[in-house]
């Protein structure tokens, strides 16, 4: 998978730890990409920079031998060191144009946003101005993976939908800037998102805390799919 597939067709985007207390990263991050996830970042703060590192090692083989894409977070020193595909940053992180100057021009690089003016403010990044690739709206619910963050609701989910289309309209040829809804979203909850006006969803728990994660991805897909 390319950066023109992140553009085009990647609907599951997956964030998880380093799994040290299960002892399974390889086998879990493998079994998430054959649930047809099309994105892994990983996001442990309790990791040191080389220890970051080896994890992402393994993580970047088991993505090349499913021709997947791979994530690093916040850290875009580990991000240019590992090669990383895809980078992704908050509001509080090295600023977009900081990260585009210190990474590669193919890096995919995405933006969380959680106000209806950082969506905009996200459109007006995308391609061809300061380099953002995609943006994330959230946390819809509320969610431990985020601690303090107060939950953005299905309005901000909606209003993204709206503000992408009016953009792809106004623009010559459209934005063609993918966002994906996040937090606190599962089974019990994705119809919501999707009908809200999200095409793309990311999920942590979702996946991370099944039983199965091959299965969880597929029933997320098809949820995606039903909507």
């Amino acid at each position: 998978m390319t950066q023109h597939d992140v553009h085009t067709t990647a609907r599951l985007y997956l964030c998880t730890d380093a799994r040290k207390r299960q002892g399974d990263f390889e086998d879990f991050v493998d079994a998430a990409f054959e649930g047809g996830v099309d994105i892994i970042q990983l996001r442990d703060k309790t990791l040191e920079a080389a220890e970051e590192l080896e994890v992402l090692e393994v993580l970047h083989d088991v993505a090349q031998r499913h021709g997947r894409l791979w994530a690093v977070n916040d850290r875009a020193d580990v991000a240019s060191i590992s090669g990383a595909p895809v980078f992704h940053i908050g509001q509080k992180d090295i600023p977009l144009r900081a990260a585009r100057h210190l990474l590669h021009d193919r890096t995919v690089i995405g933006l969380s946003t959680h106000t209806p003016e950082q969506v905009d403010a996200a459109i007006t990044a995308s391609p061809g101005r300061s380099g953002l690739d995609y943006f994330c709206v959230g946390p819809v619910w509320a969610t431990p993976t985020k601690p303090g963050r107060d939950a953005v609701g299905l309005d901000l989910v909606t209003y993204a939908a709206e503000a992408v289309k009016r953009a792809d309209e106004e623009t010559v040829g459209g934005v063609l800037l993918p966002w994906f809804a996040i937090g606190g979203i599962d089974l019990s909850n994705v119809e919501q998102v999707v009908a809200a006006g999200a095409s793309r969803i990311v999920v942590v728990r979702a996946i991370t805390e099944a039983e199965d994660p091959t299965a969880a991805g597929k029933a997320l897909l098809g949820a995606l799919d039903a909507g």
